[in-house]
């Protein structure tokens, strides 16, 4: 199995958890407050592993338009999570977090648009099938 098919796989099962471990440490405190605290831990583990599974000397290869796009995705992803936890402190994780990956369509587009990343069928049918779960959730 390639590497990034493994990584990937390792991180779905943690994403699963994701959800399930914020809901539940959600119970007393307001959706902000628990991802302030998510957050705090998610900083302090990432610059452990740069510390320890990688150079502090890669931070030379940043191009200064590698910051401006990192900064950005920076944005996204805070702005992602804060509605994320707003959405999961009020409502059924089992549907948020279904419709939070309808994100995948989004990134589909983009990487085929932005990336120039090659289309396939499967990719076509498998994003079909999101859209569709989509709508059998939402759709009253």
């Amino acid at each position: 199995m390639k590497n990034w098919i493994l990584f990937s796989f390792i991180s779905m099962f943690f994403a699963g958890l994701t959800s399930v471990i914020a809901k539940m440490g959600l119970k007393n405190v307001s959706s902000d407050t628990g991802l302030a605290v998510r957050t705090v831990v998610v900083f302090l583990i990432v610059w452990l592993n740069v510390f320890v599974f990688q150079s502090v000397k890669d931070f030379r290869n940043l191009t200064k338009m590698d910051i401006v796009f990192l900064a950005i995705s920076g944005v996204t992803t805070s702005l992602s999570w804060i509605f994320y936890y707003k959405a999961i402190k009020i409502g059924n994780v089992s549907q948020v977090a279904l419709i939070d990956k309808g994100s995948i369509l989004i990134t589909l587009l983009l990487s085929f648009i932005v990336l120039n990343e090659q289309f396939s069928w499967k990719t076509a049918i498998g994003g079909s099938f999101i859209i569709v779960g989509l709508l059998i959730l939402t759709l009253k």
